[in-house]
């Protein structure tokens, strides 16, 4: 008996299991780890055989690993807590498959025995058959030794060529130039990222890219790779040629169908299953970058997350059915937000398809639209409804001509109005990596999911490239009581002084002025005499003028270094009591006619909207526990503007007031 039947024969069961024999998942990336995991939670013992010598890592973190931001430990992937059903078992090559005996054999002579199988072997590196892919420094950028064999070349490397203007080949190049390398970036189609973005969007990607120093050639086919005894130069295929001393072949990936097509199982560009991701062997079934689906393959990892439940649960006796995914992309490449969703070369040339454009503030968007519903989108630079039209995308929305309309205009599909992680629609994408939606991230919440690693245990969302670990965080306190924020109670005091102080002449009028001078009179020395007028008047110009640079600390950050906003928004509350102290001063309230009615009446406004919105600032884990706003439309953002606007009139009313008091 070989060494893994006796592993087999021993292995320790769980009670609940369906099946004596284990299922064997071939393969450990991502989506084989996913796959074990769904089987595990459902009882069902699981053996992973892997041909990597260590654990399963997140391969949309290489880039980051070549770029020396993280080490390898820090993108390995999460285990299932399941480890009395799921056992891995690394450097373990499979051979080949015995479909008769039910048998994998592996390299080594281990002889493994299924019930159901499940290959998992994802994709290659395509290499092109063009000369000289097989001389000394040639890479390519795959796999965490691809990576390691880059960090040790970008020691020696002086020029390097990234062959690929794909998501792939921008990774490599950014991680590379992150080292500190001189590198160029080719691709033979007319723009980069040619599959997910048109001409527009790729041109402005490109700049981007360059803005970063990275050099970008495009409409430009490699020839050869030429050298005597390594790299020395590129030769293309108008006759030009380029020295590099590196090169980096990203040109795509072709799925790993050697171990089906050996053992007879039907296969195309991938292994082909059906709707439960079932191979031609009963037996068999096939998930990720391998297989093939309607013709379709993926190389994303969110539907290969959905096929792994889909194979899980149709393994354990289900029936679920696996419909496939519209292709999405939404990540930062180089430092450059790119978004697309859609078939979009195809939508390109489709007859009854139409798109509108916007342009501004330096992005570039553009939706495709046929028979009235939204079927693709495009953009580079950030988009605050991506994921709304990501979902409407893959759903086929309706768009209506004041829709287009608004889009034309501002960019936007649908009015600017952030709705809250807790507003999503359930079908929405949360996390693009892995296709988890909201739906199942609140239900996960529900189910004792109570922080970000937490929801990344349960769904995978936030594993992967962990852009979306802020919107989990925003779901998590949906989810529970809104904390209070710095400083909230002195924050609540000041700004009800203020509000009392700020009503005063509202509420109760203007403090009557004496009809008979009185030398020993406050209120006669404070308003008939002219000498004190002026100085109360400048001192309440100083303080107004205080306040409003105050004001815009936040915007213009000069005064970052003196401390955090909680403490200068307290300092702003107490200038605007000393605005309250400074107009009684001056006039006693009495707001007068004409000129003086108006600044008056935009002072008051000003410091009793100053007040609300201290007020529901400092109460707004109060305000929002009882429903009144949100985290992102916060109870202040109404006062807040209107105190805004109410100090707009002030800076020319004061200097109109200033002059009329000097001529007059």
């Amino acid at each position: 008996m070989s060494h893994a039947e006796s592993l087999t024969t021993n292995y320790k069961y769980s009670a609940s299991s369906p099946s004596r024999h284990p299922v064997i998942v071939i393969g450990g990336g991502p989506v084989g780890m996913r796959t074990a995991q769904e089987l595990a939670k459902r009882g069902q013992a699981v053996h992973v055989l892997t041909a990597e010598a260590f654990a399963p890592y997140n391969r949309v973190q290489l880039t980051p690993l070549l770029g020396g931001d993280v080490q390898f430990d820090e993108i390995t992937l999460p285990l299932t807590d399941e480890t009395d059903l799921l056992t891995c078992h690394w450097g373990q090559t499979v051979a080949r498959i015995d479909r008769e005996a039910r048998q994998v054999i592996t390299r080594s002579g281990d002889v493994w025995a299924y019930s159901k199988l499940v290959l998992a072997t994802g994709s290659r590196a395509f290499v092109p058959g063009f000369p000289g892919t097989t001389l000394p420094g040639v890479f390519t950028f795959r796999t965490a030794d691809d990576a390691s064999a880059l960090m040790a070349r970008s020691f020696s490397a002086r020029r390097i060529a990234v062959i690929g203007g794909g998501l792939l080949g921008l990774e490599a190049a950014r991680g590379m130039r992150r080292r500190g390398c001189d590198v160029t970036l080719i691709e033979h189609e007319s723009h980069l990222m040619p599959r997910q973005l048109d001409l527009e969007a790729g041109s402005k990607l490109a700049e981007r890219i360059c803005a970063l120093g990275v050099d970008v050639m495009t409409g430009r086919a490699v020839r050869e790779i030429t050298g005597t005894h390594r790299v020395d130069r590129i030769l293309f295929a108008d006759g030009s040629r380029e020295e590099f001393d590196t090169v980096i072949i990203c040109t795509g990936v072709r799925a790993n169908t050697d171990l089906a097509q050996q053992a007879g199982i039907a296969f195309s560009r991938g292994i082909t299953v059906g709707d439960q991701m079932q191979t031609s062997d009963p037996l068999i079934y096939a998930v990720g970058e391998c297989c093939e689906h309607r013709g379709r393959m993926y190389g994303l990892v969110g539907p290969g997350y959905e096929q792994a439940k889909v194979a899980a649960e149709a393994l354990t006796g289900g029936a679920p059915r696996f419909a496939g995914a519209i292709p999405a992309t939404k990540l930062k490449v180089i430092g450059a937000e790119v978004f697309s969703v859609g078939e979009i070369e195809q939508l390109e040339a489709r007859a009854n398809v139409r798109s509108h454009v916007w342009r501004g503030q330096g992005a570039y968007r553009r939706i495709f639209i046929e028979r009235g519903a939204l079927v693709g989108a495009v953009a580079v630079g950030g988009w605050s409804q991506a994921s709304r039209m990501q979902d409407a995308a893959q759903h086929g929305d309706t768009v209506y001509p004041w829709m287009v309309y608004r889009f034309l205009k501002t960019g936007l599909l649908w009015t600017e109005q952030d709705l809250e992680p807790a507003e999503m629609p359930a079908s929405a994408i949360l996390c693009n990596c892995t296709g988890v939606t909201y739906g199942q991230a609140r239900a996960a919440i529900t189910s004792g999911a109570s922080d970000v690693p937490d929801l990344g245990q349960a769904t995978g969302a936030g594993t992967i490239c962990g852009t979306c670990r802020p919107v989990l965080e925003d779901l998590l306190t949906a989810g529970g009581p809104p904390k209070p924020m710095q400083l909230w109670k002195p924050l609540l005091a000041l700004s009800g002084m203020a509000a009392i102080g700020a009503l005063i002449p509202i509420l109760f009028g203007r403090v009557p002025l004496p009809d008979s001078y009185d030398a020993e009179s406050l209120r006669v020395w404070l308003w008939r005499d002219g000498i004190v007028k002026q100085w109360s008047g400048f001192i309440l110009l100083g303080i107004t003028l205080a306040a409003m640079i105050l004001g815009l600390r936040k915007r213009i950050r000069l005064m970052d270094r003196l401390g955090g906003y909680d403490y200068w928004r307290l300092i702003h509350i107490v200038i605007g009591l000393g605005a309250v102290a400074a107009l009684f001063a001056h006039t006693g309230f009495s707001l007068g006619n004409n000129l003086n009615l108006w600044l008056g009446a935009s002072y008051a406004a000003t410091l009793v909207f100053g007040a609300v919105a201290g007020l529901t600032t400092g109460g707004d884990h109060e305000l929002r526990a009882r429903g009144v706003g949100t985290s992102r439309k916060p109870p202040r953002k109404l006062p807040t503007w209107l105190h805004i606007i109410a100090i707009w009139p002030l800076p020319v009313l004061i200097l109109i007031h200033v002059l009329a008091s000097y001529a007059f």
